[in-house]
Formats: structure tokens, C-alpha cells, sequence
């Protein structure tokens, strides 16, 4: 008996059914179309979640803090910070004008206009801005040196 070779010349993508790029599912998973497990735990807890839902309650009652991070992650919404107010925002041109503007946000947090976490959220994309004035300006000074060395050659 002998034993056939595998062909060599077939190249990868040939070998597999789906091609890059294409979806095997291009219409996906139908809407509303449940997992077979969250199916099968509906069924088991059929009736049940009132009496489920109230032994966690009296469990929280009586002290246990599992139970309680249960109920309390169920029925509160997470905290969010609130949405911030419109606020005037020197221009940053410069880098000069950077001390100016962190000091801004520094009172405007101390004097409880902004919450810390938005504070901070605003200096980070005022130290972006700062980077792209670095980078402006060095790719400005790299190009009078590029021409400034041109000019010598």
C-alpha cells in the first residue's frame, strides 16, 4: 500500500475554506438570537428570580458583603463624574503659555469648578497639545538646519 504525497504546489490560502478577509457569516449572528447557555439558565431559574432576588436581599440584610456588592452593583448605575461646564481655555500657541494654563486648571480644581479626575483629564490633553508644539518646533528648527546645510555645501 502505498502512501500518496501531499501535493506541494497548493498554496496556503488555497487550502482554506475562508478566504482573508472574508467572513465566513458575512450576515453575523441573527438579532435577538440567544447563547445556548443564557437559554438554558433562564429555564432553570423560570419562577425563580422573585425568590432568588429576595434571598440576596435579606443575605445583604444580614450582613454578608457578597451579597450586599451584589444588590448594590444591580441597582445603582456606576458612578460617573458629572458633565463638565464650558470653561474659557486660553490658546496655547506656545510653550510659554503652558504654566499659565496648568495653573488655571490647577485653581479652577481647587476652587471645586472641576473635579480632580477632570482636571487631570484636561492637563493629559494639554500635555498632547504640548508634545505636538514640541514636535512642531523641532521639525521647524530640523528643516533651517537641512537648508542652512544646503546652503553651505
Amino acid at each position: 500500500m502505498t502512501q500518496e504525497m501531499p501535493d506541494k504546489t497548493v498554496s496556503k490560502t488555497e487550502k482554506h475554506l475562508f478566504k482573508p478577509g472574508k467572513s465566513g457569516n458575512p450576515a453575523g449572528r441573527p438579532k435577538g438570537t440567544k447563547n445556548k447557555l443564557t437559554i438554558a439558565a433562564q429555564s432553570l431559574l423560570k419562577g425563580e428570580a422573585e425568590a432568588l432576588t429576595r434571598k440576596a436581599v435579606e443575605m445583604a440584610l444580614n450582613g454578608d458583603i457578597q451579597a450586599l456588592r451584589l444588590c448594590i452593583e444591580r441597582l445603582l448605575p456606576p458612578v460617573r463624574e458629572p458633565l463638565l461646564e464650558p470653561f474659557k481655555m486660553p490658546s496655547i500657541k506656545k510653550a510659554e503659555s503652558l504654566p499659565r494654563v496648568t495653573e488655571m486648571i490647577l485653581k479652577e480644581v481647587a476652587a471645586g469648578n472641576l473635579t480632580p479626575g477632570q482636571g487631570e483629564s484636561i492637563s493629559r490633553i494639554v500635555e498632547q497639545h504640548r508634545k505636538s508644539l514640541e514636535l512642531n518646533d523641532l521639525e521647524l528648527r530640523l528643516k533651517a538646519l537641512e537648508r542652512a546645510a544646503e546652503g553651505r555645501v
